[in-house]
């Protein structure tokens, strides 16, 4: 077998990663990497492999994407993949539209998951973030909240691994997200891999994140920060709903087969 052939398999253990911008890893700039991100589940992945080299790693989740949406491209594939290990965080942009019915999103969550265990993988699934305090996203904290309750009982139902993101009290420091206030940036992915391999049980070497000192600003400062993040990132947000386009329109998955190609 040439060297080329054990890059890409077959694997004894085979981790997929399913969902959205959160394990796409969007925000954690690599130009390297497809898409030009990381992200927390590239780390993980390369974690796993490094610890034991039968494994390989698929990242099917693409930004923007909605749970349906999820469903629809990304389970099948994924099962077709022969997984032993999944991991699922969908719903996010379902929460952030104007209305939501989150009961009946979460029976369709349900039924996915389902579907996952019943390929006999290991599922890990996440709560999601707690954006209490988050300037975009404050008012959707109930509706996050009933989310992550659903995922609890699904998890407890099925004896799951969880990924409690709304209890880690230290991605409330900003300085673990992007500049846009809305993605991990390349900390918050590193410790995100981290709290991860933590409830897989896995031999963990990714250095701690550093982060800088949040530097003083003066009034004037804040209001061109304010203004300046406002242009870039706000509007584009809200042009995006209105229109009803997605960032992930046109956009294909990382690693659509398993590989151990990872960094």
């Amino acid at each position: 077998m040439s060297a080329s052939d054990q890059l890409d398999g077959p694997f004894k253990k085979r981790f997929v990663a399913l969902g959205d911008s959160f394990s796409e890893g969007v925000a954690d700039i690599d130009p390297s990497s497809p898409n030009g991100v990381r992200g927390w589940a590239d780390r993980v992945a390369g974690q796993l492999i490094a610890n034991d080299s039968s494994w390989g790693y698929a990242n099917l989740a693409v930004r923007g994407k909605k749970l349906q949406q999820v469903l629809d491209e990304q389970l099948d594939p994924a099962i077709g993949l022969g997984p032993t290990l999944v991991t699922v965080y969908a719903g996010g942009n379902d929460i952030l539209r104007p209305t939501v019915n989150i009961d009946a999103l979460m029976e369709r969550y349900r039924w996915g998951v389902e579907k996952l265990i019943g390929s006999g993988a290991r599922v890990v699934l996440f709560t999601g973030f707690d954006s209490g305090q988050a300037p975009l996203f404050k008012a959707t904290r109930g509706r996050t909240a009933i989310y992550n309750e659903h995922v609890r009982k699904i998890a407890a139902d099925f004896d799951l691994d969880l990924v409690d993101f709304w209890h880690m009290r230290a991605f409330q420091d900003w300085r673990y997200w992007d500049e846009d206030r809305m993605h991990l940036g390349i900390a918050g992915h590193m410790m995100m891999a981290k709290e991860v391999l933590k409830v897989l049980g896995e031999k963990d070497e990714i250095e701690d994140p550093e982060v800088d000192d949040a530097p003083l600003a003066s009034l004037p400062e804040r209001l061109i920060s304010e203004l300046t993040w406002t242009k870039d990132y706000l509007y584009p947000w809200l042009r995006r709903r209105v229109t009803r386009t997605s960032s992930g329109d046109d956009m294909s998955p990382k690693y659509p087969q398993l590989t151990s190609r990872v960094w």
